[in-house]
């Protein structure tokens, strides 16, 4: 072993603090491992923290975005409430104008059993100008249905049904031709050669 040593100081073994430092990487080794071990938990931790951190305000906003929902879905219900209110107005003022209708042409259809058939001979001086005034209801009733005013036309105007047409006598016969009738009631002529 070497001994330095230097006047005024004492002396140092060199031999010694050789040996003391080669037991002590063991323990440099072990401290080391901790010391890695605890800054890979701490890297855990923190990573877990973000993650944990991020998932909570997620929770928070879904939590407040279902507060909402609540808000929204009695909005809606308020408005299907509302828009169902003015359906069951409108069927109901419907089946009134329907019944009112309906008891207006039972009405008509009685008096019309009730009075006789006007002869075309004896139809008052008026009869004219009621057809006039029923013909020109029928043909205004199609518009007048469409319109919002179909409750304001008469059902005596629009539920008539037209009125027949009275068949005119056949043509004279001509030398010509000769008229045939059918039993359903068809009439064909044909070319007398």
């Amino acid at each position: 072993m070497t001994t330095i040593s230097e006047p005024g100081m004492p002396a140092i073994d060199v031999g010694k603090r050789e040996q003391a430092a080669v037991d002590r990487p063991g323990n440099t080794k072990a401290i080391g491992v901790v010391a890695a071990g605890a800054l890979l938990i701490t890297l855990v931790n923190m990573a877990a923290a973000i993650y944990l951190y991020r998932g909570i305000n997620d929770l928070r906003s879904v939590e407040a975005r279902l507060e909402q929902l609540g808000a929204f879905e009695q909005r809606i219900a308020a408005r299907l409430d509302t828009v169902n209110n003015g359906f069951q107005s409108r069927f109901e003022k419907l089946d009134s104008q329907l019944q009112g209708n309906f008891n207006e042409i039972n009405g008509s259809l009685a008096r019309l059993e009730q009075s006789p058939p006007a002869v075309a001979g004896n139809s008052p001086p008026n009869a004219a100008e009621q057809s006039e005034v029923t013909t020109s209801a029928v043909a205004e009733a199609p518009e007048a249905l469409d319109s919002e005013t179909a409750s304001e036309v008469s059902v005596d105007e629009a539920a008539r049904p037209p009125k027949r047409r009275i068949a005119s006598a056949p043509p004279p016969p001509n030398s010509n031709y000769q008229r045939i009738e059918q039993p359903d009631g068809k009439v064909y002529y044909r070319k007398i050669n």
